[in-house]
């Protein structure tokens, strides 16, 4: 199979994460572009946050028109990991490649894991969110982000349901504020590496990511937040067992 033919169906299968889960594009892009695309991990952390970045920023437009994105609680998530995601990000170049996908590949279980307990998948109580909280779950994520090189949203949405207190929906359009903030931050404590990425790959894949994103998104009103939920959660530990056995092996 061609190498545009990959890039085009991996791209399709980010997008619709993207746009359905509001997460988990950065966690399929980077083995595709790894296994299927030949790059090293280096240049597919550093090509997954462009392809990140340009499908959540499109996502994000059409679950705003929806009502979806609670602006004030993502802007203060995000702005709380702005920092911690460009120190990750310079931390990031320091360690091995094994160390950064076994790190990666534990905590995609855990925050699959706990999405999979009886008490993530009911809705939450809607209470006001305190600032505090949102601003130490944000940080905690803009860490992950700088030193794993992903868009954070596997973590980000579990932590807008229990930590922040928003409904899943809402959780799932916020955060994708979240990750394109998140990206471009990560992003720009990487640009040293652009000239190992391969962009003839890259724009293919990025571009039918984006068109995916639409279908996720009409995919997201058709099935029940819990669906959404456990959907994601096995396809996280699915990929969280992959790239484990691949750190170890």
């Amino acid at each position: 199979m061609s190498v545009l033919l990959l890039a085009l169906g991996a791209g399709a299968v980010t997008g619709l994460a993207l746009g359905a889960l509001g997460g988990g594009g950065s966690v399929l892009a980077v083995p595709a572009l790894i296994y299927l695309l030949g790059f090293t991990p280096a240049a597919a952390t550093t090509a997954s946050l462009v392809v990140v970045t340009v499908t959540s920023a499109t996502a994000l437009v059409g679950h705003a028109r929806e009502g979806a994105v609670r602006w004030r609680a993502g802007a203060v998530f995000a702005a709380a990991g702005v920092l911690p995601a460009a120190v990750g990000g310079a931390v990031s170049r320091q360690l091995p490649a094994a160390l950064l996908t076994g790190a990666f590949a534990v905590l995609a279980a855990v925050a699959a894991l706990r999405m999979l307990r009886p008490a993530a998948v009911r809705s939450p109580a809607r209470v006001p969110a305190r600032a505090s909280r949102v601003a130490g779950a944000g940080a905690g994520l803009g860490a992950v982000t700088g030193v794993l090189g992903v868009g954070g949203g596997f973590l980000a949405v579990p932590s807008l349901v229990n930590v922040v207190g928003l409904r899943m929906r809402a959780a799932i359009g916020t955060s994708l504020l979240v990750i394109t903030i998140n990206s471009l931050t990560a992003l720009a404590a990487r640009s040293g590496s652009a000239a190992d990425v391969d962009w003839s790959a890259v724009g293919p894949f990025a571009g039918a990511a984006v068109l995916g994103a639409w279908d996720g998104r009409r995919l997201a009103a058709r099935l029940s937040a819990g669906t959404l939920q456990r959907i994601f959660a096995w396809a996280l530990l699915a990929v969280a067992a992959a790239m484990l056995a691949d750190a170890i092996g």
